[in-house]
């Protein structure tokens, strides 16, 4: 199998056509700011100074193991399906293993995306990405679903795009999936950016366009890392955009996103419905 090809908000192997060091001059200035311009025109305010801190201090807080129980009893089991979960921007797989186990226990045959850190869409995450859904669904013979957490979530999107025949589902996590966007982590991005592969120059373009699968995008309206209203999924058939409370910086680990994840992944497959409706039994 390998075709290539809470509350409610309204809502490659690689290679380079030129290595890190040809990158000179005005070249690499222009596509800096071409890859990059969609974050300076027109976006919202940036999250207000308070939340980063809130962000600081819940990064560093542990989840308290009876709240991780909690939500592993109140959340449904699964039917097995492989899930890939990508992690957000300047985090690995290590800072999404608690999603990962949960997952796990509800029976999911999950797996992390193993590229290290996630410093953008470089070539190699491109093409890495894509390398581990088509082992996913070729060892389990059927669609995966993907989880994202923050810059996670829009790749994953992306890759949703592009494999809409290999994906089940797309779970996004406070991610900026709609632009203009705003964050204090740009100064970051931009530097990175240098090292981006040229194709985001036209999928930054693209962006807004949502895909083709089951999309839930959960976000917080108190993030401090990114304004929340480009974490909203454009309102269409098969799309959702649901709210939770706690910061950006833990939604990989937030209980009440756990049970959205859980819920959503649940769902037969080819029988998508809104969170919260209720399943017809005939269908």
């Amino acid at each position: 199998m390998r075709p290539r090809a809470a509350t409610r908000s309204p809502g490659c192997e690689c290679h380079r056509s030129a290595t890190l060091a040809g990158l000179t001059g005005s070249r690499d200035d222009a596509m800096v700011r071409a890859m990059s311009e969609a974050y300076f025109a027109d976006k919202p305010a940036r999250p207000p100074v308070q939340l980063l801190w809130t962000e600081a201090i819940s990064a560093v807080r542990p989840v308290p193991r009876h709240v991780v129980q909690a939500a592993m009893r109140a959340a449904p089991l699964g039917d097995g399906h492989p899930v890939l979960v990508v992690p957000a921007f300047l985090r690995s797989d290590g800072y999404t293993i608690l999603l990962r186990r949960f997952l796990a226990d509800r029976g999911y045959a999950v797996t992390g995306w193993r590229l290290g850190l996630n410093v953008g869409p470089t070539e190699t995450v491109l093409a890495g990405i894509e390398r581990r859904l088509d082992e996913l669904t070729d060892r389990h013979g059927r669609k995966a679903s993907l989880v994202g957490h923050s810059l996670g979530g829009a790749i994953a999107r992306e890759l949703a795009k592009k494999r809409p025949d290999q994906v089940r589902l797309l779970i996004t996590l406070a991610s900026p999936i709609r632009l203009p966007t705003a964050s204090p982590l740009e100064p970051v991005y931009q530097l990175l950016s240098r090292w981006h592969s040229p194709s985001m120059r036209g999928l930054y373009a693209e962006l807004n366009e949502p895909p083709s699968v089951p999309v839930t995008a959960i976000h917080t309206r108190s993030d401090g890392i990114v304004a929340w209203q480009s974490c909203l999924e454009a309102p269409g058939p098969r799309r959702e955009n649901i709210a939770v409370a706690g910061p950006h910086s833990t939604m990989a680990r937030n209980p009440a996103a756990w049970r959205i994840i859980a819920d959503r992944l649940a769902q037969p497959e080819g029988r998508w419905q809104p969170f919260g409706a209720e399943a017809d039994p005939s269908a």
